[in-house]
């Protein structure tokens, strides 16, 4: 008889997490804009992007250590506090570097998917992993499908008024809290915790230098490395991307994120369980780099025509509005289209072009993490996924710095483009790198 995932003991934390998400969510189609309307330039904007997950290499594998030795549970809650303070600020803001502080506070307790994510694995068996991590990505896509209908409804009834949405996902991270206080029981047995390895998990360097010394764990965590690197500059500057093709504003952006929500949903809610126990994580992997790159080359080269409802001295508006608080107004620096050719052509494209891209993102952190997850003893799991996060949070904050300086630098094709060549390299990477098979380590 087949095994299937229980889906009653994982329930709790699949809504804390989506409900996390949804404030989360909420800002991601705003955030460029926000900080495009205080006169960041498109570097600044990579700047910000990069300071949470800046923030977040240094809490990341900290918090997935300590959640291996004090539970799951009140390191999640810690994050979560974070979380709200982030948002607060946001709300609040009335410049760049309220943005910047923001992000650096959420980011330095970001440690919500670590510990959901090691509390998956503590309620799953090695062949219902992916499809339990894959419920976080499903939990990442619903939000994706939510949170930015919210935002975008918010903005609608508010005027553009990019502090609303803020205060919005503020009410989310309370609700969060609350749910995980009252309703999520600890995953993590007080005698499964781990004691002398947490010593050596807080010194996170030492502990990747350790991972990495294992051909095929090195080799996940390297395409775990690449992979993000690419696709998180991509995630961040989709929204000056589509101000500069398509004259899209921060409510339009909303309406591309639920796009990807709903795919999100239908890969990593109902398909990538059956496609991994069919095909196994291997060929997901691979797979899902293939489709990634080829995404992310057919949107560089996304044509530039402003939608048919685009109004340029509404977007003005739109962004200067922003900064009314300050004491002296800004220079925006992020290109709006002239307007002079508009029609549904590139809209139409670009939406073609984030169904690959959006499948192949969604197959590929699950599948990596379900493979990294089956390599190591169980005591260690949430000190390695708080590795792989911690090289997640790396290049996050590479990726949108660099992609950031190349959009200013060299135009906005060059970046997406030069992404999809580097993932059709990795493809081949996993091709000649992923054939040995996996064996599950036992717990010593």
């Amino acid at each position: 008889m087949e095994e299937t995932l229980d889906f009653k003991r994982v329930l709790p934390i699949f809504v804390i997490v989506l409900v996390e998400m949804l404030g989360l969510t909420i800002i991601i189609p705003l955030l460029p804009l926000y900080a495009g309307s205080f006169g960041a330039n498109e570097v600044v904007i990579g700047m910000l992007a990069a300071a949470f997950p800046l923030m977040q290499l240094i809490g990341g594998p900290l918090l997935g250590s300590l959640s291996d030795r004090y539970g799951r549970k009140p390191i999640l809650l810690f994050s979560q506090f974070g979380t709200l303070t982030g948002f607060l600020l946001l709300g609040f803001a009335n410049s760049l570097i309220m943005l910047f502080i923001a992000r650096v506070i959420d980011g330095l307790s970001g440690g919500n998917i670590v510990a959901a994510q090691a509390a998956i694995t503590d309620s799953t068996t090695e062949k219902t992993r992916a499809q339990g991590l894959g419920l976080i990505g499903a939990a990442f896509g619903l939000g994706f499908t939510i949170g930015p209908a919210i935002a975008g409804i918010a903005l609608v009834l508010t005027d553009n008024n990019y502090h609303v949405p803020a205060f919005i996902a503020a009410c989310f991270s309370i609700i969060s809290i609350i749910l995980t206080f009252t309703w999520l029981e600890e995953t993590l047995p007080a005698d499964k915790r781990g004691t002398q390895n947490q010593k050596r998990g807080l010194q996170y360097l030492t502990k990747l230098k350790q991972a990495m010394s294992y051909p095929f764990v090195g080799t996940l965590l390297v395409l775990m490395f690449m992979q993000q690197l690419v696709f998180y500059g991509f995630e961040n500057l989709m929204p000056i991307f589509t101000l500069d093709r398509l004259g899209l504003n921060a409510a339009g952006n909303t309406v591309l994120f639920v796009f990807i929500g709903i795919i999100l949903i239908m890969v990593q809610g109902k398909y990538i369980g059956p496609w991994s126990r069919r095909f196994g994580e291997r060929k997901l992997i691979i797979g899902g780099l293939g489709m990634l790159a080829f995404g992310m080359i057919i949107t560089s080269v996304t044509p530039p025509q402003a939608v048919p409802w685009y109004d340029r001295d509404a977007i003005l508006e739109e962004l200067s509005q922003q900064s009314h608080r300050q004491a002296t107004p800004v220079d925006l620096q992020l290109n709006i289209p002239d307007g002079n050719e508009r029609g549904a052509f590139g809209i139409a494209w670009i939406l073609i072009a984030l169904v690959p891209t959006t499948v192949g993102a969604s197959l590929l952190m699950p599948s990596i993490n379900s493979l990294i997850t089956q390599q190591v003893k169980r005591e260690e799991t949430g000190s390695i996924l708080g590795i792989s996060s911690a090289l997640v949070s790396l290049a996050n904050a590479i990726a949108p710095m660099l992609g950031g300086t190349l959009f200013l630098v060299a135009g906005s094709t060059i970046p997406f483009m030069l992404g999809g060549f580097i993932l059709a390299g990795l493809c081949v990477f996993a091709l000649n790198n992923l054939r040995t098979k996996t064996t599950q380590v036992t717990t010593g």
